[in-house]
Order: structure tokens, then sequence, then C-alpha cells
């Protein structure tokens, strides 16, 4: 696989929206309400969900009363997000690092460690700059990312999951700059007996998102912790949620 395509492959594939189906919904969907709770945004707010794959928490925001896009790379997540299209959520196919819809958003949200997976800093920049322009001045993005020092004392380094007959066998390093997964994938109805996929993710620190959105004219209002929104600890916190304004 390209090394610098690896996500529009692995996220394009059937085996990765089956690796990843039980992740934690409920947790996550309290997550949006707790967060939603603490924003307070207007109703028919204008919201962004930028990477939203499938579109599961576009859709409750808009639940919710807010009007709400979901943008993703991976052509085959949209296809099933727009099963789910309605007056006030929409979907597009699109790529963060390129411009979207300019000065029209309120709320811009990035969940889940849906960012860090392209190879340059300046891939990342330009993402950010894309979310930054999307925003009306004053605006409001979140940002939910791994938190590296966490991560990185409790780094799973091997193990083998079965998952309606697909065997996933899973391996995780990591170097100065990046944590790695890698995924190799046993598949007996399929006549091809082995697929590679090896995720890449940056270890953006919380000084780096600072200096990045800075950059972009965005400000770091607060920085929780976990998804009950708790105080950040560089050490102790399972995750860096950011929320930053555009000036």
């Amino acid at each position: 696989m390209s090394d610098k395509a690896w996500y529009k492959d692995w996220f394009n594939s059937h085996y990765y929206h089956l690796l990843y189906q039980h992740r934690d919904e409920e947790e996550a969907l309290q997550f949006i309400n707790t967060l939603i709770k603490y924003l307070e945004p207007p109703k028919s707010s204008t919201m962004v969900d930028v990477a939203c794959g499938k579109g599961r928490h576009s859709k409750a925001l808009a639940d919710m009363g807010f009007d709400v896009t979901g943008i993703d790379l991976s052509t085959a997540s949209i296809g099933e997000a727009l099963e789910n299209e309605g007056e006030n959520l929409h979907f597009y196919q699109h790529d963060m690092r390129l411009p979207f819809w300019i000065n029209y958003f309120k709320y811009a949200f990035n969940f889940f460690t849906s960012f860090g997976y392209f190879k340059t800093r300046r891939e990342h920049d330009n993402a950010i700059r894309t979310i930054a322009q999307s925003l009306v001045p004053g605006g409001i993005f979140v940002i939910d990312y791994l938190n590296v020092h966490y991560s990185e004392d409790r780094l799973e380094k091997s193990f083998k999951t079965t998952l309606e007959g697909v065997t996933f066998h899973i391996t995780k390093w990591q170097d100065e700059e990046h944590f790695f997964k890698q995924i190799q994938v046993t598949d007996a109805s399929n006549k091809t007996p082995k697929h590679l996929y090896t995720e890449r993710v940056a270890k953006f620190s919380l000084g780096d998102f600072t200096d990045m959105l800075a950059f972009q004219g965005m400000q770091v209002q607060e920085v929780f912790g976990d998804y009950q929104l708790g105080r950040y600890d560089i050490k102790k916190s399972p995750r860096m949620i950011i929320i930053a304004r555009k000036n």
C-alpha cells in the first residue's frame, strides 16, 4: 500500500468497518450530549462534522435540532451516510485538506482521533486551515484527540481478534513522531489469503495543536482530558479534547 494514502484504502475497506463496528457508540453519544450541554449552542446552529465517517454522530447532532453537515474522505462511508440525509442533515465526500464552505458554520467538530493521518505537517496545517475558514468569526472548533503521553505509556503491542469469520492480527508500535497499528486480515472467504493495512497517527501534543490553531487565527479556550469533560492531566488523561475559538 502506498504510504501516503493508507487511509484512503483502509477507510474504504469492508474490513475497516467490520473491525471497528463494535466501538462503544453509547459512550460516544454520551460524550456528544455532555459536550453540547457544555457548549450550549442555540437551536438550528450550523455545524460541520469533519471526518464524519458513516454519519452516526452527525445524525445525533441533527436529531438535537442543529443544522449539520458531515464531510469525509471515504466514498463508502459517505454513501452510507447519505441514506440518513434530511432537511437539517447533509453529507459530502470531501478531503479536509481542501477548502470547504467559507465563513459558514458556527461550530466545527473532529471526533475520536480523526486527525493526524497525513504524511506532512503542511497537510495537517491545511486541514486546520479548512476548518478555520469554514467557521464564522467567533465560531467554535472542538477536536477530540488521543493524549500522546498517556498512550505512549499504555501501548498494547499485539493481539488477535476474529469477527464474522475474519481474523485480525493487530500489532502496535511507536517512534518519536507517530503511533503505528498494523492490521493483518485473514479472510477464508476471500481468494486473496491476506490483506495488510498500517494505520499511522501523529504524536501531536497540546503545544502542537495550540501552534497550528493560532497560525489559522484560532485560540484555545479550554482543554479536557476525558469524555466526561474532566480536567486534562498530561500523564493521566486518556483524551485531549481542545475547544478553540476563531478570532
